[in-house]
């Protein structure tokens, strides 16, 4: 079976569970903390970065993005990219967004209030969380909410790779008691919440809360 190497809170191995999730595909996941890692890992991930997808053949390819497009081409039912070229073109440049500009704005805060205080057991540095909410949260989710206007998806006409990789660190950040604003982001918020209500996005939710492994 293959394996998912990497921490289930991270929201670019959450990315891929959901992808395998949605397209039907057994895998197990091997729990990989992303800080001091082996250098066994390093063989199978270069950037010492989560997510590495494993294969029985022993087939390797890390990242996020390299891995669901790989999972596209290779398992292409049901179809999680559009077909149309501008739109995939799009959906490419959303995951983008996504997993810099949308994760850079929202970890401080996941950082400081579940890293340092559950994994590393420090004091968080609520300062830096403030600095996080009130600087470089607000453009991340201004932009993403004049994106979306009322569409239902951030692009096309059905959910896609893109809609999974832009509601995956909303997650980490309502881990840690945060919310989209809905009077000052009503269409972010309100797609968030519909993402989120998935059964692929739903059961990791529950599981990661849960804290209990998949396997």
């Amino acid at each position: 079976m293959p394996i998912v190497h990497g921490a289930n809170a991270s929201p670019f191995v959450r990315k891929v569970r959901v992808v395998l999730t949605e397209k039907g595909i057994a895998y197990t996941l091997n729990p990989v903390i992303p800080f001091g890692v082996s250098a066994e890992f390093k063989k199978k991930s270069p950037l010492g970065k989560i997510p590495v997808w494993e294969e029985e053949n022993g087939f390797l390819l890390p990242d996020s993005s390299c891995i669901v497009a790989y999972l596209e081409r290779a398992h292409p039912t049901p179809a999680l990219q559009p077909s149309d070229p501008k739109e995939y073109g799009r959906a490419l440049w959303y995951e983008e967004y996504a997993d810099t500009k949308l994760v850079e704005a929202v970890t401080p805060v996941f950082f400081e209030r579940f890293v340092k205080k559950v994994v590393l057991k420090q004091a968080p540095d609520e300062e830096r969380v403030r600095k996080a909410l009130a600087e470089l949260v607000p453009p991340a989710f201004d932009y993403l909410e004049g994106e979306l206007g009322e569409r239902q998806w951030i692009v096309g006409s059905r959910f896609s790779t893109a809609d999974v990789a832009v509601a995956s660190p909303f997650v980490n950040f309502m881990h840690v008691g945060e919310r989209v604003d809905a009077k000052r982001w009503p269409n972010l918020a309100a797609y968030v919440d519909r993402i989120h209500a998935r059964p692929s996005f739903k059961a990791l939710i529950e599981e990661e809360r849960g804290g209990a492994p998949r396997a």
